[in-house]
């Protein structure tokens, strides 16, 4: 601990000082009273503390006080939690002291914040319990979550200080839970940076290319837009339409996620303009009214899309936002996006919830929208929470940050799922009894399955009998926590007897065989019948579910191989396990990079290769400690690398090739083009005798004048495959050529 400085106390003041001017809505002197009095709490219990910069600690709670107040628009109290944020985890102040300084409300805030370091169980992490505690707050205080997304805007601005490996961890956590949340609670602002600061972080060369083509192209897209404008300006005008227009600028994160989805260069993504439009309204005319008064004026002038009508004003998305949008085709021949929103939209759009709960408490009258709708949704999930953290993680993600679909029920109401969400979600959403006893549904008047996936505008009634029950099959077909939660819970009295009943039957049948229940005989069992728990497979066994007549079979299989596909299923990727015949244990320094290419083919490796992703030398790769003391290597751009990075980051290891060309890896490259004679033969010989490849297996499909397929190949590295591909599509007829990522070995 080391003494601060005449200078730095200085720089603290003017910082703090810059807060209390910041602060909008501490107008009364007991706000600011309340701010002055954390502050001083939060100094002197950091005092002489250092961030990783070398800066004094206190600087960054009041930078995450300043985008409370400035960013995001809350008062007092939250401004004073966000300044004592990390006093209770990092100092010898206890949750007990802020209660008898602060009163209730502040300490139950703090604690919220508060990260939790104890050990959870094996299954969890600590990052996933945290995020959980967060949730459970919701119920009580939304400010929680807002001061969280705070903190990590600010650590993410603040990541260069941090050694790679943690930076990339924090980026990848950012990315799958953060800059999602931020976006479903309406923080357009906040969730566009932290997406463009995740992306900075987890591809610094894709970050700045696409910056630096951005600002190379502003000039030229600013002059568009002008021509584009000046029409509609002089039109709303003749209206007397109080408004502001803007070129809408595209972040770096959104060009970068088109061009991966759409698999389309820069410039095509970039050639798609987009203005804002921001009206202060009429007193005594509805918002909505205007807008389409707005629109109606726009294409008088330019022809609309009629399939890009997005009409937010009528049913706002689940986050609150409300807008019309619209494409119409400009002056140059290009589609240009038009957004129009009134100013209370627009601050809703860039400031989300803070915002929402303002005009919220100016008009008393307002009813439940869709936004109240969603933190409901999030308090009856969090009355059911599952056991493990990690599970509950990936439901949450799952369940409340997709797009939402608005159907209707019989006597007109709406309601709003989840993409993707059944009749049987339906039915739950309804009610858990009207989930209980549903057996079908009726679809715009259609009889239809249970599982039948709903789509927008649907009008769904539940058909129910008095004498149905629960049963597991409904599980594969509900998606929606609640439906999932209600299910389980009407089983849970029948599981315990169930399990019990399983367990007695397998263990008979073992002792038939002279086989004795163990570890090893499990971790073949459950893959095999595709159950996660020794729980749920004897649930499975005593309802009948699973007949063990082939178990001889399964366990006589690969008895003398090393490899066993145990936890693919428990992590939820394709890679392969190690089981050695001799418990050999590894220890790996998290601290040091693994070297990668030394051992891929011996009997007891210490790394394998993900199905996932299938890296090869060259790529960007990071390392996952399994359970099993196994490095799994992914590429540092796969899904379930994120995944883990965010939920598994004290597993993750660096990772980086040797450079041995004597070794091989497997490559799969898909080829399409124009089929004629000889061009198969053509292209074995430009792999094969040319460029001296070994192919695997080669599969090609001709029809209709067009061939497609892929090729197998073995290279030594990400520059050989790139040259194999560029040898390829010199080949007269072929159109495309590219590396697939995901194939089965």
């Amino acid at each position: 601990m080391s003494l601060q400085t005449d200078e730095e106390k200085l720089l603290i003041q003017s910082h703090f000082e810059d807060l209390l001017n910041s602060c909008t809505r501490c107008t009364s002197p007991e706000d600011k009273e309340l701010v002055v009095k954390a502050f001083n709490l939060a100094n002197e219990a950091h005092k002489g503390v250092r961030r990783k910069s070398g800066e004094p600690y206190i600087l960054h709670p009041i930078a995450v006080a300043k985008i409370v107040t400035s960013e995001i628009g809350l008062g007092a109290k939250a401004v004073a939690c966000a300044l004592m944020h990390d006093v209770v985890e990092d100092t010898d102040y206890t949750i007990e002291d802020i209660e008898r300084i602060f009163g209730k409300k502040i300490a139950s805030i703090i604690d919220g914040l508060t990260k939790i370091t104890d050990v959870f169980d094996a299954n969890s992490t600590i990052q996933a319990e945290n995020f959980r505690k967060i949730l459970l707050t919701l119920a009580d205080d939304i400010r929680v979550i807002l001061i969280k997304l705070a903190d990590r805007l600010h650590n993410m601005r603040t990541l260069e200080s941090l050694p790679a490996t943690k930076q990339m961890k924090i980026a990848s956590e950012t990315i799958y839970l953060y800059a999602p949340l931020a976006h479903r609670l309406g923080l357009y602002a906040i969730k566009t940076e932290l997406e463009d600061l995740s992306l900075k972080y987890r591809y610094p060369q894709v970050y700045e290319e696409i910056r630096s083509k951005i600002a190379d192209n502003e000039k030229r897209r600013v002059q568009l837009i002008n021509h584009f404008s000046l029409p509609i300006i002089q039109k709303l005008e003749e209206n007397n339409i109080d408004f502001e227009i803007s070129g809408r600028p595209k972040s770096v994160y959104s060009v970068w996620k088109k061009m991966q989805t759409k698999n389309v260069s820069f410039e095509e993504i970039y050639d798609l303009l987009a203005v804002r439009i921001v009206f202060n309204p009429y007193p005594h005319i509805p918002e909505k009214t205007q807008c389409w008064h707005i629109y109606s004026l726009i294409t008088d002038i330019y022809k609309p899309k009629p399939d890009r009508l997005r009409d937010w004003v009528s049913t706002p998305k689940a986050n609150g936002y409300e807008a019309l949008h619209c494409t119409v085709m400009g002056p140059d021949g290009k589609w240009v996006e038009v957004q129009i929103r009134s100013r209370r939209m627009d601050e809703i759009a860039e400031r989300g919830f803070a915002a929402h709960w303002r005009y919220k408490e100016m008009d008393a009258t307002s009813q439940e929208n869709e936004l109240d709708k969603w933190i409901r949704r999030v308090r009856e999930m969090l009355e059911n929470p599952q056991e493990n953290a990690l599970e509950f993680l990936d439901e949450f993600k799952l369940n409340l940050f997709t797009s939402e679909i608005i159907v209707f029920t019989p006597k007109g109401e709406t309601r709003s799922l989840p993409k993707g969400a059944t009749a049987l979600d339906f039915a739950y959403e309804i009610h858990t009894e009207v989930g209980n006893r549903a057996i079908g549904a009726k679809v715009n008047h259609k009889l239809v399955p249970l599982s039948y996936q709903l789509n927008t505008g649907d009008q769904v009634e539940i058909i129910t009998a008095a004498s149905q029950k629960p049963t597991w099959e409904l599980l594969n077909f509900a998606t929606t926590a609640k439906a999932k939660a209600a299910i389980k819970n009407a089983l849970k009295g029948e599981v315990k007897n169930r399990i019990e009943k399983g367990q007695q039957l397998l263990e008979e049948k073992l002792l038939e065989m002279g086989i004795q229940p163990s570890s090893r005989v499990f971790k073949k069992i459950l893959p095999a019948y595709e159950v996660s728990s020794k729980d749920e497979l004897y649930a499975k066994i005593g309802s009948g579910l699973i007949n063990l007549d082939n178990l001889k079979k399964i366990l006589k299989k690969n008895t003398q191989s090393k490899w066993i596909k145990y936890w693919k299923l428990q992590l939820g990727f394709g890679a392969k396990k190690v089981e050695p015949e001799s418990e050999i244990q590894t220890k790996y320094d998290l601290k040091k990079p693994i070297v990668l290419g030394a051992d891929t083919d011996s009997d007891n490796p210490s790394y394998l290769v993900a199905n996932c992703c299938n890296p090869i030398p060259g790529d960007e790769v990071i390392g996952y400690l399994s359970p099993d003391d196994i490095v799994i290597v992914h590429k540092a751009t796969c899904a379930e690398a994120v995944r883990l990075m965010a939920q598994h980051g004290d597993k993750i290891v660096a990772a980086k090739w040797t450079t041995q060309k004597a070794l091989s890896f497997l490559a799969r490259v898909e080829v399409n083009g124009m089929d004629r004679i000889g061009i198969i033969s053509e292209l074995t010989k430009v792999i094969s005798d040319e460029l001296m490849v070994n192919i695997r297996k080669f599969h090609i499909e001709s029809h209709d004048g067009i061939f497609e397929g892929f090729i197998d190949l073995y290279v030594h590295d990400v520059t050989h495959l790139n040259n194999l591909i560029l040898n390829i599509m010199k080949v007269k007829g072929m159109e495309n050529v590219r590396r697939m990522d995901k194939f089965d070995d």
